[in-house]
């Protein structure tokens, strides 16, 4: 598409970290085909850096689950009211809706009332649980944006309108160095196996999930005192957070901010949590296991709503248990370190794991998701897309 000059305003709302990611690298393709375009909302650090006029900052209201959402609901509503006021005052051309489905929802069908169009960018997964939402999403979106490519025939069956960008991973997903690099740059030995920790990319994840990991780390550096391990700290997780943690931890864990990936392709096995990080793992190739834990009661509505055998991305896209889950009371250091012992010294499990996660990737097609996501958004600005719920290819 040839370069558009128009001063358009996209107002973007991204609610949780991976959101931030994928609005911030969406306006960068953006301002590549449309210098002049304004972007502004709801949103962190990543899309600040991009360009993007931050009103709200969400790194506090990325939780997950019904008790932690209820425990913020305060700050939800205030980030939903200055949302729709900036619709009502300021009318923007486009809505871009990063995920954060609860939040988004009832925002676009807000912006709908008002004629603003509304582009929906991650589809909520209705392949999981209650799919009679198409519908509802239908009605409040001009487009949904889907990132796999099975998501497309959800929408198609409604004649919601529909489109398949591609995975933003895909392209995000490189290291800046080649790996002998960053061994040196962060003082590993490479003769010594490297061990991840991702314990999520909010507060209260850290607070589940990062205590459990550290005494999985405890275990296997004590069975196996040659290992090496390696936090990539999220953005959205404060330095006075992570050391209230690791400040009087027995065994050294380096922290790496601002360079995951790199840190990643450093690591011999990995323990994460769910979500886009373990999908990013696989993109890396590095063998992983995944561990969740929510409120109980979080955790029992899931059960009762979600109706698919997995929680992982990895697993979900190879369509069986390629990847180890441990969720909720199966979450425990010993669970967690004897499947890193496997990942690292069980050959053959090691190799098998590989063999699965190319083909997680292959899956997952050659990328260009965020320049698709530019591309489809000038077509909605320029009149381009068609109204009816055919499937744009």
């Amino acid at each position: 598409m040839s370069a558009v000059n128009s001063p358009y305003t996209v107002l973007f709302s991204a609610g949780e970290s991976s959101g931030d990611q994928h609005a911030a690298h969406m306006f960068q393709e953006l301002q590549k085909q449309c210098p002049a375009i304004r972007g502004q909302g709801m949103g962190g650090s990543k899309m600040r850096r991009a360009g993007i006029d931050i009103r709200f900052d969400s790194s506090d209201i990325g939780v997950i689950g019904l008790v932690e959402i209820l425990k913020h609901y305060g700050e939800i509503r205030r980030a939903l009211r200055l949302m729709k006021q900036i619709v009502a005052d300021e009318k923007p051309d486009l809505l871009v809706c990063v995920d954060y489905k609860e939040f988004n929802l009832k925002l676009a069908q807000f912006a709908k009332r008002r004629g603003v169009k509304v582009l929906f960018y991650v589809s909520p997964q209705v392949w999981a649980w209650r799919p009679g939402r198409v519908e509802t999403y239908g009605k409040a979106i001009d487009m949904m944006a889907v990132i796999f490519p099975f998501e497309t025939a959800y929408y198609d069956a409604k004649n919601v309108p529909v489109r398949y960008v591609g995975h933003p991973s895909v392209d995000k997903v490189q290291p800046l160095r080649d790996r002998p690099a960053d061994f040196e740059l962060f003082g590993l030995d490479t003769g010594r196996p490297v061990v991840g920790l991702l314990p999520g990319s909010r507060a209260n994840e850290i607070k589940r999930m990062l205590p459990v990991m550290l005494e999985a780390v405890a275990l296997l550096a004590k069975r196996f005192p040659e290992l090496q391990f390696l936090l990539p700290q999220a953005d959205s997780v404060s330095d006075e957070v992570m050391q209230s943690y690791l400040r009087d931890f027995a065994v050294p864990v380096k922290i790496v901010k601002q360079q995951a990936y790199d840190a990643i392709q450093c690591c011999n096995a990995v323990m994460t949590t769910s979500g886009t990080a373990s999908l990013e793992i696989a993109l890396l190739q590095v063998p992983m296991l995944i561990a969740y834990r929510l409120s109980p009661f979080t955790y029992w509505l899931g059960k009762q709503l979600v109706h698919i055998p997995y929680i992982g991305l990895p697993n979900i896209i190879a369509g069986k248990a390629i990847v180890k889950e441990l969720i909720q009371d199966a979450v425990s250091a010993e669970n967690l370190a004897a499947e890193i012992e496997s990942l690292l010294f069980d050959t053959d499990y090691r190799h098998s794991v590989l063999t699965e996660l190319r083909r997680v990737k292959t899956l997952l097609g050659e990328g260009g998701g965020s320049k698709n996501m530019a591309d489809l958004a000038l077509e909605m600005l320029l009149k381009q897309v068609p109204e009816s719920g055919i499937s744009a290819e």
